[in-house]
């Protein structure tokens, strides 16, 4: 396809790409698509949840007519470790850091008046990432989408959860089929959902660089990979809705590198690893978030600088899906106008500057073309450590991957406490007084209106039909069936996630 050649503010003419190597073939290393951001540019995501679905879908209203082109939900930590919100265990927790859904009725709420058939889902949710799809195909149907309309994300990578967060509930094995049964049902059903975000973000949070990210990050990969092959799987057919998630961090030309460096790696170990035809499962599709980990409590409005520079590096890396943090997340929740600002410097970047006017702008940069060869070399290196270890899994249970982050992250810790890394307005360039800002404040009313509907919901449900829903999921846990049909038919008799998980727990045990 031709395209229209841009111009410069200036009236230079300048061409779509410059490198030696087009975007859109193999390896890809200058982008997954010929035109990248010139034909289509990255979708723009804000991350979110709050003390209510109701509150939540506020949030979520306000930013599609902000302008983001796909929401990402946040969740709170008993839904992510699969608690109702009244169980003892989630005193204290429920809406503190997403929005709680426990039912059906909750996911109605959150979803209210989305077009599910247009707007872009992604669901920040692993442990219990089985049943969140669930309610949301359940959601979808009464609203009369088709599945095949359904795009969107669920994490579902457990991996990086025994390595880096810690909200696992089941033991690895179980884990992984819950995975599994996730790609063969949306492989069948669901064509344009991501079944799959495979997490190199929260690893750099937990303290990872730049070259352990991408090394622990594929290695999971493979690991998936594998066990869906083993369960009968083709992989040119589910490889292709595979998808990662990204730190872009504060080293800037390190950070474009990896990115570039990231699509090479993949696309050599589908093609070379396990044989993929099939161009579109080759290609390393990533959303990336800004680094919540760099942002500091003092100066914040400073965190509006280090997001600006941590999205420019995610687009010059060609990221397919951004989120920019907002400057007060280092203290709480972000406000509204914290949020409208974060998007904003991604719709600048887009809109402004001409990021988007070229494919790869930095190919064929001596420096940026040597960091991407050096962190391809090492990434390899270390994942072939991890091979000899026996693979991602025998490693995290070996704590490898754990001790690797731990030790990076503790290096890293000393060279601010001796400022060798100098944060600007933490360890140099301090104020005496902070400016003081308004924080989102946790809403303790639509906590209690969580609870007084859940208790609601409990109330008016027909039991006999619960119950019969949760021997069905029994007999499927113990018979090896795919978890996902039983699991929608215990959501559509009012099986709350609570419920689901402790049956989940009953059969599987917990992974302690």
């Amino acid at each position: 396809m031709s395209i229209k050649n841009k111009k410069t503010a200036s009236g230079i003419d300048v061409k779509p790409y410059y490198g030696e190597n087009p975007a859109g073939e193999y390896p890809f290393t200058s982008g997954i698509y010929p035109n990248m951001y010139i034909d289509r540019l990255w979708t723009m995501r804000q991350y979110a949840g709050f003390s209510s679905a109701s509150k939540s879908n506020e949030r979520y209203h306000y930013l599609l007519n902000q302008g983001v082109s796909g929401l990402s939900v946040a969740f709170d930590l008993p839904t992510q470790t699969g608690y109702d919100s009244d169980h003892e265990i989630s005193i204290g927790e429920v809406g503190k850091v997403g929005v709680p859904i426990s039912t059906v009725e909750d996911m109605r709420l959150l979803l209210k008046d989305i077009p599910l058939d247009k707007v872009s889902i992604s669901m920040t949710i692993n442990s219990t990432a089985i049943i969140l799809l669930a309610l949301l195909i359940v959601v979808a149907e009464e609203n009369d989408v088709e599945l095949s309309q359904l795009q969107g994300t669920v994490q579902n990578d457990i991996l990086k959860e025994y390595i880096a967060r810690g909200t696992f509930i089941y033991p690895p094995k179980f884990s992984m089929k819950l995975v599994t049964d996730v790609f063969e049902f949306c492989d069948k059903k669901m064509p344009y959902w991501n079944t799959i975000s495979i997490s190199g973000y929260h690893m750099r949070e937990a303290g990872s660089d730049a070259i352990q990210e991408l090394a622990f990050t594929f290695s999971n990969a493979i690991s998936y990979i594998d066990a869906a092959i083993d369960c009968g799987l083709d992989v040119n057919s589910f490889a292709k809705r595979i998808s990662f998630f990204f730190n872009s961090h504060n080293y800037f030309f390190e950070e474009i590198a990896k990115f570039r460096a990231a699509r090479k790696i993949w696309a050599d170990i589908m093609k070379d690893r396990y044989g993929v035809k099939d161009s579109k499962a080759l290609l390393c599709r990533f959303h990336t978030q800004t680094a919540g980990s760099s942002l500091q409590a003092q100066q914040i409005d400073n965190n509006v600088v280090r997001t600006a520079m941590q999205a420019t590096a995610a687009i010059l890396g060609g990221t397919q899906s951004l989120h920019t943090n907002s400057r007060d997340e280092a203290l709480s929740l972000p406000t509204e106008d914290s949020a409208k600002l974060a998007l904003r410097t991604q719709q600048i970047l887009a809109h402004e500057t001409g990021l988007a006017d070229v494919v790869d702008p930095l190919a064929g940069s001596y420096y940026v073309e040597s960091l991407t060869e050096s962190i391809e070399t090492k990434t390899i290196e270390l994942m072939n450590k991890i091979d000899d270890l026996g693979g991602a899994i025998l490693a995290i249970e070996n704590n490898f991957q754990q001790n690797e982050i731990s030790n990076t992250a503790f290096e890293y810790q000393k060279e601010i406490e001796n400022k060798e890394q100098i944060i600007v307005g933490l360890n140099k360039y301090e104020d005496i007084n902070n400016d003081t800002i308004p924080l989102q404040n946790i809403d303790q009313d639509a906590i209690d209106d969580q609870l007084n509907r859940l208790k609601e919901f409990k109330q008016d449900r027909n039991y006999k039909n619960v119950t019969s829903s949760l021997k069905k999921l029994e007999i499927s846990l113990t018979n090896n069936d795919n978890l996902l049909p039983i699991i929608i038919e215990c959501i559509k008799n009012n099986c709350t996630l609570g419920e689901i998980c402790q049956m989940m727990r009953d059969v599987h045990g917990e992974y302690l």
